[in-house]
């Protein structure tokens, strides 16, 4: 009984690691890559541009 409380308790919480990885990983690698476009435009005049 302890083994497939065990599986369920894996198999409910695996996909919401995973979730939750992928959500931290883009978050990441969007403010890397935004801080790298601003880098290497600094002194455009696009910058100065509103959002």
């Amino acid at each position: 009984m302890a083994g497939a409380i065990a599986i369920v308790i894996v198999l409910l919480l695996i996909p919401v690691l995973v979730l939750m990885t992928g959500g931290i990983a883009s978050a990441v690698l969007g403010e890397v890559l935004y801080r790298d476009g601003r880098a290497r435009n600094e002194g455009s005049e696009l910058l100065d541009l509103p959002d």
